[in-house]
């Protein structure tokens, strides 16, 4: 049911976003492929005949429209938009300041909302889906990340409410709230040294109740699960993914 289909990925030249976009590709549809740095997703492309890679940064306002033109281009319609890209910050409320809070918002509240809203004309015309990425501590307590925690419960907000909102065009909103998972995120998006990282991930291993982190995979095949017309019925939901650490 997926053959033909044409996807949006922000985020997607790497962990959950890539494989998403690739298991897609598999299943047929076409995927773009969007990120701050197009050298990466030009060689993601090169080697798929289902991806484009187009470069955008979510926090820029004009990027949402821009996107959803690209993708048009070249497929002349929209099925999927999978709102993946995201960032993290640990921060004690002490430390807190108005630039990360903005930050972070920018990539992760911002930007989700900007590209599902240019996209709606085109999603009402195929009766398409829009799937946004939460994490377990957008619903999970932990200290040090509430900004982050928060701009996922927005997230998982905005799902519900769009997913009310969109209902009678024939636009189904759900959300996947990952749990960690094996990718470059807590280097790369939270800065955490390796030792960090490690002493981290160790953590996250023992509170886990089916012991372990996940893989990319565990994941996006959840979200190419809803994005599949076949789930035609399901809308408004939140699908927790985090081997059991949201009830640990």
């Amino acid at each position: 049911m997926l053959k033909d289909k044409v996807a949006i990925i922000t985020g997607g030249g790497a962990g959950i976003g890539l494989a998403t976009a690739q298991m897609l590709s598999a299943r047929g549809a076409k995927v773009l492929i969007t990120g701050r740095q197009i050298g990466p997703l030009e060689q993601i492309a090169s080697n798929d005949p289902n991806i484009k890679a187009f470069m955008a940064d979510v926090t820029d306002p004009d990027s949402a429209t821009r996107t959803v033109a690209a993708a048009l281009e070249h497929w002349g319609r929209l099925d999927i938009i999978v709102n993946n890209a995201g960032s993290g910050i640990i921060q004690p409320l002490a430390n807190a300041n108005a630039k990360s809070i903005n930050d972070i918002f920018a990539v992760n509240v911002t930007g989700p909302t900007m590209l599902a809203a240019a996209a709606i004309s085109y999603l009402e015309q195929t009766k398409g889906s829009i799937i946004n990425l939460s994490s377990t501590y957008g619903s999970k307590a932990a200290a040090g990340l509430s900004l982050y925690g928060a701009s996922k419960a927005a997230v998982e907000h905005l799902t519900r409410c769009w997913a009310l909102e969109l209902a009678p065009k024939g636009i189904r909103v759900n959300a996947v709230a990952s749990g960690p998972v094996e990718t470059a995120f807590l280097t790369d998006r939270m800065g955490l040294t390796e030792d960090q990282v490690n002493e981290v991930k160790e953590h996250e291993r023992q509170i886990i109740p089916l012991g372990r982190r996940g893989e990319t995979g565990d994941v996006a095949r959840w979200i190419v699960n809803l994005a599949d017309p076949d789930s035609d019925w399901l809308t408004g939901q939140i699908i927790g993914v985090d081997g059991g650490l949201a009830i640990s």
